[in-house]
């Protein structure tokens, strides 16, 4: 009896990789695909709040810390490589190492003195060295103040690879996203990753266990930062600036907003919310009714049926549970 429930067991796992192996060829094909029928600056600014959003998730949904201070990693790394392009003529890609090198460096700093605190006071001290660095980047000569740096050169990717063309900007993009969310993948099934969660759930037993909880808290606060910040980064190459909405409060509240719509802790959830909130500001930008009370109002909604947000839900569904996904949140 105990052989056959094990191989029901197994055939039902098998079955359930193979749903999730579909979904994902599924997705990267039209990924691919989607140049070809919608406007590739709209898709590439879905990939990149779609990288901003996940790798606040790392931070929120995989670690339980709570930041309203993730534009400045966003916005930092747009202004450091937006800076380093147009100013000292460095190729692309160089100039986004160097916007996620400064993100990393700002996640070190904000994570060493936030980590310190915990629930509502880490949020708190995460907002308020935000709000510092907004005021930094409104005073600094480079930043160029209320105008922002503009006319960002996209250059030649390698050398060779001409960005100014839409197509190849696009699976540059593609591919940076690509990337970012395969790093988050596993990083949050390797066993830093489950220390994480096992700090999320419980930090007392972790600290009980022997684990030294400030320097995962603060491992994880700079790789969402640095993370954050590609998505910055490769965000100035696309528009060609970098300006104080990158860095504002607003661009910290936009992201936790995506993230808990789509579902916190899930890895799809993101990306799911990213989508949804960048298409609603897209086709609503032109309509009379303001698109922030729109958002307003599906976030309500989702706040009143969706608790655990909408791919959380799914995931939580009994349909979700029989394609063999987990909501562990």
């Amino acid at each position: 009896m105990t052989d056959i429930t094990e191989t029901i067991r197994t055939e039902k796992s098998r079955t359930a990789l193979s749903v999730q192996a579909g979904f994902l060829l599924v997705g990267l094909l039209l990924l691919l695909l989607a140049p070809f029928f919608f406007y590739p600056i709209f898709l590439m600014k879905l990939l990149c709040f779609a990288l901003f959003a996940c790798a606040f998730n790392l931070l929120l949904g995989y670690t339980g810390l709570l930041s309203f201070g993730h534009a400045t990693f966003f916005g930092g790394a747009a202004y450091f490589t937006a800076y380093t392009v147009k100013a000292w003529g460095l190729p692309p890609e160089l100039g986004i190492l160097i916007g996620v090198a400064g993100a990393a460096f700002l996640g070190l700093v904000m994570g060493f003195f936030a980590i310190r605190r915990q629930g509502i006071y880490f949020a708190m001290i995460t907002l308020a060295l935000s709000q510092m660095f907004f005021f930094f980047c409104l005073q600094a000569k480079f930043t160029e103040g209320e105008d922002g740096i503009q006319s960002v050169p996209r250059g030649h990717l390698f050398g060779f690879i001409d960005l100014n063309n839409s197509t190849n900007m696009y699976y540059f993009v593609l591919a940076v996203f690509i990337i970012g969310v395969l790093i988050i993948w596993r990083f949050i099934n390797s066993p830093f990753g489950m220390i994480l969660k096992s700090i999320r759930e419980n930090e007392q037993r972790a600290i009980s266990l022997g684990y030294s909880v400030a320097r995962y808290k603060l491992g994880a606060f700079v790789m969402s930062a640095a993370l954050a910040g590609l998505a910055g980064a490769v965000k100035s190459i696309v528009f060609q600036f970098a300006t104080l909405t990158d860095v504002a409060w607003q661009m910290s509240g936009e992201v936790i907003l995506m993230t808990l719509l789509g579902g916190i802790g899930t890895l799809i959830g993101p990306l799911f919310g990213a989508g949804l909130v960048v298409a609603l500001e897209n086709y609503l930008a032109t309509s009379e009714f303001p698109v922030t009370i729109i958002t307003g109002i599906v976030f309500m909604v989702c706040v009143l049926i969706f608790r655990r947000g909408i791919i959380g839900e799914f995931y939580a569904s009994r349909l979700g549970r029989k394609l063999g996904f987990v909501y562990r949140r």
